[in-house]
C-alpha cells in the first residue's frame, strides 16, 4: 500500500483571500483587513455609517464566492510541482470543505493547475472524513495539511496516528496566525513542506498518539 497525503485546497493550494478581497471590494463595497481576525471581524462596509459585516452575512457572501468566482484563484507557488512529486510514491486526495455543488468546478480548476487528483467534498470538521479515507486506502503512513487550527485538531481525536501540517500560504495571512496546536509542524512553503512530507513518507510510520 502506498503513503496517503491529504490535502486542503484554499490557501494551502490555491490562493483564496487575496481574491476574496478583491471581489469584495469591487462588487460589494467592503473592505476586508486580510490578517486582522475572523472572517466576520475583518469586513466593513464602505457605505455610511461603515458597519462590520455580521456573521450570517460573511457566510452569504462566501457562497456567492464559490463556485462563480473561483477562476479568480491563483496557484500557490510549487504546490503543483510538489505534489507531482509527491504522487510517483503516494495517493493524494484533495479535501476541501466546499459543498458538493462546487465538486465539479474544483476538479475543473485543479486539473487546469496541473493537480489532477481525487477532490473530495466536505462541510464541517475533517476529523472522521480523514480517518474513513485512511481506511479506504490502507495506507500505513498519512499526512494531512490544511491551514485552519480547528481541523487539525479535529483529525487528532479522530485519526491520531496521521501526521499533521499546518500552511497558510498566503503571506499576508500567515504572520497573524500561530501555529495550530494540535499540528505536528508548521511549514507555509511547499519546497521545504515537500522535505516535510516525504521524510514521513520515507519513515513509514504512523504519527504517535
Amino acid at each position: 500500500m502506498k503513503p496517503l497525503l491529504i490535502t486542503d485546497c484554499d490557501e494551502v493550494l490555491v490562493h483564496m483571500v487575496r481574491h476574496f478581497r478583491d471581489w469584495l471590494d469591487e462588487a460589494h463595497d467592503i473592505d476586508f483587513a486580510i490578517g486582522s481576525g475572523d472572517f466576520a471581524t475583518s469586513m466593513t462596509r464602505r457605505t455610511a455609517p461603515a458597519t462590520p459585516v455580521e456573521t450570517a452575512e460573511m457566510w452569504a457572501m462566501l457562497d456567492g464566492f464559490f463556485p462563480h468566482q473561483m477562476p479568480r484563484q491563483t496557484l500557490v507557488p510549487h504546490a503543483a510541482e510538489t505534489l507531482a512529486a509527491l504522487a510517483d510514491r503516494a495517493d493524494i486526495v484533495i479535501l476541501t470543505n466546499l459543498t458538493d455543488a462546487c465538486h465539479a468546478a474544483r476538479v475543473d480548476q485543479l486539473a487546469a493547475f496541473g493537480i489532477p487528483h481525487r477532490v473530495v467534498c466536505n462541510q464541517g470538521g475533517k476529523g472522521q472524513p480523514v480517518a474513513a479515507l485512511v481506511a479506504e486506502y490502507g495506507a500505513p503512513v498519512a499526512v494531512f495539511v490544511d491551514d485552519l487550527a480547528v481541523h487539525h485538531d479535529s483529525v487528532a481525536r479522530h485519526a491520531p496516528g496521521v501526521h499533521r501540517l499546518h500552511m497558510i500560504s498566503e503571506p499576508e495571512l500567515a504572520p497573524a496566525v500561530p501555529p495550530a496546536p494540535a499540528a505536528h509542524a508548521r511549514i507555509d512553503d511547499w519546497r521545504e513542506a515537500g522535505d516535510w512530507i516525504a521524510a514521513r513518507f520515507a519513515a513509514g510510520q504512523p504519527a504517535a498518539a
